[in-house]
């Protein structure tokens, strides 16, 4: 007797496929609140309710801006440089438009704009590698197969 197989049972010794759709929902990068502790984190609660906190020293040892890139690209670190305190407080912050957040520290440093997205995406990866991806010293950057040569 030959039994037609069901769409929901796998034959035997298989595993089914999963067939459920990814989700391919963007996550959201706006916040809706921004509660600074100026000597220990910053808090976002972002509009789908994901609720993120940075600590200070965390986000001043991540510092976007141009310099302390620099510094990781040549395998240094960016914070605390030689000479500079280890301590770090926030001495004031701003929103920078919609896009993100200027923090001026109270080393004196202040060129960094720490996007949402890019919190966001730090966020949702643990906290874990660098706030941005910075280029590989001798590696071109990698192309979409949609950018034009």
């Amino acid at each position: 007797m030959e039994h037609e197989s069901s769409p929901d049972i796998a034959p035997a010794g298989t595993t089914p496929l999963d067939t459920t759709p990814l989700d391919t929902t963007p996550l959201s990068t706006t916040p809706l609140d921004i509660d600074i502790v100026r000597d220990r984190s910053v808090t976002i609660t972002f509009d789908d309710g994901v609720v993120a906190e940075y600590e200070v020293r965390a986000l001043r040892a991540a510092c976007p801006c141009a310099s302390c890139r620099g510094w990781r690209e040549r395998g240094e670190v960016a914070w605390p440089r030689p000479g500079m305190p280890d301590t770090v407080t926030i001495a004031d912050a701003e929103l920078t438009g919609a896009w993100g957040l200027s923090i001026d520290w109270s080393d004196g440093h202040s060129t960094g704009i720490y996007a949402w997205s890019v919190l966001r995406d730090w966020w949702n990866r643990g906290l874990m590698g660098p706030l941005v991806t910075d280029p590989t010293p001798g590696r071109a950057p990698e192309r979409s197969p949609d950018t034009p040569r």
